[in-house]
């Protein structure tokens, strides 16, 4: 039998939501509070049955608090992002530009022409204008977006290949693992390629893929080297040697770029070059593929441009739907190339107002200057606070190499220690988001917004008191 005792200890889920404060954990609705309460009961109660030990005075109340809060925090909401990486995967990568926001909120909150061709006022083609777009803004024959650049890799491939050409040539230093576990042999498998591997993990070269093409092969798939590097001893044909072969042997040369840059990254700021979708395909590529939420500053997609008739098998291929676009996706797709396409063909050429590529470009002067202005402002506090050279960088697997030069705060406390400080700024509204490094925290305003710093400097007020 359970103790007594130790089960009276334990306050009925009405009891507690009557206790709890419900209007701290706006946005939850209140049917997901009392569901969480109800589960957190639950597990008390089998650690109450399981140690016969009562709970303490408002040990309950506590754990289902921390579990409410918990989860309100898991909610998606806006943060400061002061790690000083721009393209931050778990931070939601890319943030889109105001023109592509204001579009999404148009769209999202009214019927739209989808697939309806207005002059006609029949069934029209989803996202042809977009399309025309995408092809205009590559420099391409034809271009096509579907909801990301693995799904992209995997279309494509499935599009190539046929029952008695399934062999897919790659070199052995480009079987990268593109994240979250996935690698590229595992994306070739899931569209029913069957994998050459040619070369070896320092260097291939081209009589290594001449010697694998047969009357099986289905194309010659290449994948920069977006989230590493290779040096030393290495080597590897040029592009354009492989586009030659792939058209002298009747087969498609394919690359997935992966980062999707549009501008000339060694101009936007002192980092090498990363290859532009429009580079490659000058170089003779059939088709090319790339992520639409990196450097290009759009949303999760993954844009495919190239050769006409390469592009319309794509679109043709039955799983394509499966992995088309949404209104949404191609609603603020279609206004960050937009965008682009402005500001490039304007009278007086600018940068876009695209927040990755602003960011930067933005000088290490003017981070300086902003850093400043919110020291100033935190004058009389006791948080210690300094302006630091700090480096940033791209992320989401783009550019390793590339050191961003920056500067923004270093934070100490005379009673907090740096991860509690990390933490209470992560527990703001909106929170910030920083990094710990020599028993310090430290924020990096290259990737805080400058109409964020008012709001930075108010929240770190807030710290101090």
């Amino acid at each position: 039998m359970p103790n007594q005792d130790a089960m009276r200890s334990l306050p009925s889920v009405e009891k507690l939501l009557q206790e709890l404060d419900t209007g701290a954990f706006d946005p939850v609705p209140r049917p997901v509070v009392a569901d969480v309460v109800r589960r957190e009961v639950a597990t008390l109660r089998e650690r109450v049955v399981a140690s016969g030990t009562p709970l303490g005075d408002g040990e309950a109340l506590a754990a289902v608090t921390a579990a409410v809060l918990g989860l309100r925090a898991a909610r998606l909401q806006p943060v400061i992002n002061a790690t000083g990486v721009l393209i931050h995967t778990n931070l939601g990568r890319s943030p889109v530009g105001q023109r592509a926001a204001d579009a999404l909120r148009a769209i999202a909150t009214n019927y739209s022409n989808l697939e309806f061709d207005l002059p006609s006022g029949q069934r029209g083609k989803r996202a042809g204008y977009l399309e025309q777009l995408l092809a205009t803004l590559t420099e391409a024959p034809a271009a096509v977006a579907v909801n990301n650049c693995a799904s992209a890799l995997v279309l494509i491939l499935k599009s190539l290949i046929a029952p008695e050409k399934r062999e897919v040539i790659v070199s052995r230093g480009e079987l990268v693992e593109i994240g979250g576990g996935f690698r590229i042999p595992e994306i070739m498998e899931a569209s029913g390629a069957v994998l050459i591997e040619v070369g070896a993990t320092n260097k291939t070269n081209l009589e290594d893929y001449q010697n694998a093409i047969t009357e099986r092969s289905a194309a010659i798939l290449k994948v920069h080297r977006s989230n590493f590097w290779l040096g030393g001893f290495t080597g590897e044909p040029m592009t354009e040697e492989l586009a030659e072969l792939a058209d002298r042997s009747g087969i498609p040369l394919v690359e997935d770029l992966g980062s999707g840059a549009m501008m000339q990254t060694d101009q936007l700021a002192p980092i090498e070059h990363e290859p532009t979708p429009m580079e490659i395909l000058r170089k003779g590529v059939g088709l090319v593929c790339f992520s639409g939420d990196k450097l290009l500053g759009g949303p999760q997609s993954g844009i495919i441009a190239g050769r006409a008739e390469l592009v319309a098998a794509i679109k043709n291929e039955p799983f394509f739907r499966a992995v088309r676009c949404d209104k949404l996706i191609l609603t603020v797709l279609q206004e960050t190339v937009a965008e682009y396409l402005a500001t490039r063909h304007s009278d007086d050429p600018s940068l876009p107002h695209i927040p990755v590529v602003r960011a930067l470009a933005t000088p290490v002067e003017e981070l300086k200057e902003r850093a400043q202005n919110i020291l100033a402002a935190l004058s009389s506090s006791a948080l210690q606070a300094e302006l630091i050279a700090t480096v940033a960088r791209t992320g989401g697997g783009t550019m390793p190499r590339s050191e961003i030069p920056s500067a923004g705060l270093v934070l100490r406390h005379p009673s907090l220690k740096a991860e509690e400080l990390a933490e209470r700024l992560r527990s703001g509204v909106p929170p910030v988001v920083g990094y710990v490094d020599e028993d310090a925290l430290r924020l990096d305003l290259r990737t805080v917004f400058p109409d964020q710093d008012e709001e930075l400097g108010r929240l770190l007020q807030h710290l101090a008191e």
